[in-house]
């Protein structure tokens, strides 16, 4: 699961990566209890970061055939290491060297300055990267979150009509700002109907648990720990809006050029890690937990909410517009957020920062 769109003081992730979800004002920065960080991106940071490192980048030269991959706390990213646990990428001859970022941002920055050769990111923190003419492209579609962000009200409310001129808590600028705007829209409604208040995730969910607010953008763990309370419930969930919150596995393009077998490779790891997960979620829960320092049955919450791409879904990803979950068909309402709120500089080539030709030869018998 896991938009990062940030110009306030901290910085929080969705279980990792849900940066829009990564959000920051000045970049200040401030992890979660697993030491996360929002998975949608600091733009405005990036973007300076990238202006300054493109010479970097284009100066890079791999030493070995090793491919160095970004991870960050997000279910669809930490399921990299069940691959790397049970030997799918030494199965499908993939040198895979993963590389932990607590703070998601520098996952963004490292890959745009050349240091890594691919990252796990989301689509909203890919565009910025591309509108500066970073050469950088998605080439696997992890997972869209499918609930595990979600708006939460008071029980006396019923409907998003309702939070007309009420209070709605949120990270501004992030993936949870985002949920907000679509959950609005859907039912003809704009930012200013409400009353955003600005919040860390953890401290919007504090506020909506104590009554300060009427409403809150939050993801999990807090939406269930919200909802087990009795104190609130939620009426809107990433699941309503399929497709628009993608997270991705993006390379550069000299890597795609120059480390492609181990790209395919993972690709096809990735498959049979979809698989493991669905015949043994009790183990990959374990293994994934330990990653991010939780224990296996407080990592099952996370996920639900998560849905994990097959082969299947990531042809409809890379597909034509038409698909819900096509990166195509969501990179305008993402781009319009980012525009709207001064997030990004210049226009994205979508069509330049997708490459579908390694999950074609990944599915080659």
């Amino acid at each position: 699961m896991p938009l990062n769109y940030s110009k306030f003081t901290t910085c929080e992730a969705v279980t990792g990566r849900r940066n829009m979800h990564t959000l920051c004002a000045q970049f200040n920065l401030q992890t979660t209890k697993s030491g996360t960080q929002p998975r949608i991106g600091a733009f405005k940071r990036i973007v300076a970061f990238i202006v300054t490192s493109a010479a970097l980048l284009m100066a890079t030269t791999p030493a070995r055939a090793e491919i160095k991959v970004g991870v960050s706390d997000w279910p669809g990213w930490v399921a990299w290491y069940v691959a790397q646990e049970k030997g799918f990428f030494k199965k499908h001859k993939a040198d895979v060297k993963l590389v932990w970022f607590a703070n998601y941002t520098d996952s963004i920055s490292a890959l745009s300055s050349g240091q890594l050769d691919a990252n796990s990111q989301t689509w909203s923190d890919t565009m910025g990267p591309l509108a500066k003419g970073i050469p950088v492209k998605a080439v696997l579609a992890n997972d869209n979150s499918a609930g595990n962000d979600a708006l939460v009200v008071k029980p006396g409310i019923k409907s998003v009509k309702e939070l007309k001129g009420k209070s709605v808590a949120l990270e501004q600028f992030s993936v949870s700002h985002f949920v907000l705007v679509n959950a609005l829209a859907k039912n003809g409604m704009k930012q200013d109907d409400v009353k955003i208040v600005n919040l860390a995730a953890g401290d919007a969910a504090a506020a909506f648990m104590t009554g300060r607010v009427d409403a809150a953008v939050v993801w999990n763990p807090w939406i269930s720990q919200i909802e087990a309370s009795g104190k609130g419930r939620a009426i809107f969930t990433s699941k309503d809006m399929p497709g628009l919150v993608p997270d991705l596995l993006v390379a550069q393009d000299k890597a795609i050029q120059t480390k492609r077998k181990e790209l395919v490779g993972m690709i096809r790891a990735w498959f049979d890690t979809m698989a493991f997960i669905e015949k043994n979620p009790a183990e990959a829960s374990k293994i994934m937990a330990k990653v991010v320092g939780m224990s296996a049955k407080e990592y099952q919450v996370f996920l639900p909410g998560t849905r994990f791409f097959d082969a299947k879904l990531n042809q409809e990803a890379f597909g034509p517009a038409t698909s819900p979950v096509s990166l195509i068909g969501a990179a305008p309402t993402i781009e319009k957020f980012l525009v709207d709120n001064k997030l990004i500089e210049g226009k994205p080539d979508i069509a330049r920062g997708i490459d579908s030709s390694l999950l074609a030869e990944a599915l080659k018998p």
